[in-house]
Formats: C-alpha cells, structure tokens, sequence
C-alpha cells in the first residue's frame, strides 16, 4: 500500500521537472542534506526486529528520494514563477512607462497645438481688424474724393456762370455801344 500511495507523487514528478532539470541537481542537493538533519530517525525496538526486516528499506529511501524530488520541484516552480512574476511586473512597468511617456507626448502636442491655433486666430483677427480699418480708410479716401471733386464741379459751374454772366454784360455793352468788341475769338486775338 505504500508503493502505491508513492506511485501517484511520482507520477506528474517527470513532466514538471523536466525543463528545469539542469538548476534542480544542485539546489536538490543541498535541501536533501538539509532535510536529512531535520527528520527524526525512528529507534527500532529488537524486540520488533523481524517486523522491520520484513520491510524493505528501498521504499523509505525512494519516498524520501520521491519528496526531494517533489521538494526540488517545488523549489524550482516557486523561483520560475518568482521570476515570471518579476517579469510581469517589469513588463506592466515597461508599458505603464512607455504609455505615461506617449500620454505626455500627446498632451505637449496638444498644448502647442492649441497655442499655434490661437496665435493663429489672433493674426486673423489682427487681419481682420486691419482689413475693416483699410477699408474704412479707403471709404474715407473715396468719400473725400467724391467731395473734393463735388467742389471742383461746383467751381467750375460757378466760372461757367460767371464767364456766362461776364459774357452777356459784355454783350449788352457792346451792343449798348454798337462797336464790335476787338477780339471775336479769344483764341485768335492776340
């Protein structure tokens, strides 16, 4: 019955410490000598002396083999799963780093995104500004123009009228006095 209870732990013992026979030899080693100075060494009473003949001494030693083994074993997954736990955690470190790094990268863009968007707007408005002012500034020109040239006309009108008026006196004159003026054409007379 003692075979069999052994035979089970043996059984999932070769699939798992497989990878991991090369590191297991020596850490083995020392937690056998380790565990052997531990465990309690039964006293036989001789009076039960055939008792302990009729059992082999070979399943002691394989089941304390076997639970070296399985202690190994178990020596060898606590460390691989140390260290993938290690190497998770560096990992998630890893990304959480690289991830915190773009977020900044991202909102540094943002930021001068958003400060060149505005200085934009800005030169718009300034633009703009600018624009309406010019505008304005070249109704004022054209207004001023118009205005100035009203006068010119009125000037004018007025010169008309007197020449107009200048020329019927000079008539009434003339013929007042039946002389001919000098000069019939101002263009011709000196």
């Amino acid at each position: 019955m003692g075979e069999e209870e052994a035979k089970p732990v043996e059984a999932p013992a070769p699939s798992e410490t497989a990878p991991a026979a090369p590191a297991a030899p020596v850490e083995a080693t020392k937690d056998v000598a380790e565990e052997k100075a531990v465990i309690p060494v039964e006293k036989v009473d001789d009076s039960k002396a055939l008792a302990v003949v009729a059992k082999p001494p070979e399943p002691q030693k394989s089941s304390s083999s076997d639970r070296d083994a399985a202690l190994a074993r178990v020596e060898t997954e606590k460390r691989l799963s140390l260290i993938k736990a290690w190497e998770d955690s560096e990992k998630t470190k890893a990304e959480n780093k690289a991830i915190k790094k773009l977020s900044a990268i991202t909102s540094w863009e943002n930021a001068k995104k958003a400060a060149v968007e505005a200085k934009l707007r800005k030169m718009e408005e300034q633009l703009e500004k600018k624009k309406a002012e010019y505008g304005e500034q070249m109704k004022n020109k054209i207004c001023m123009l118009h205005k100035e040239a009203e006068e010119r006309r009125a000037m004018v009108e007025a010169r008309k009228g007197e020449d107009l008026l200048k020329a019927e006196e000079l008539s009434a004159k003339y013929k007042a006095k039946g002389v001919p003026p000098t000069k019939l054409f101002g263009c011709f007379g000196s």
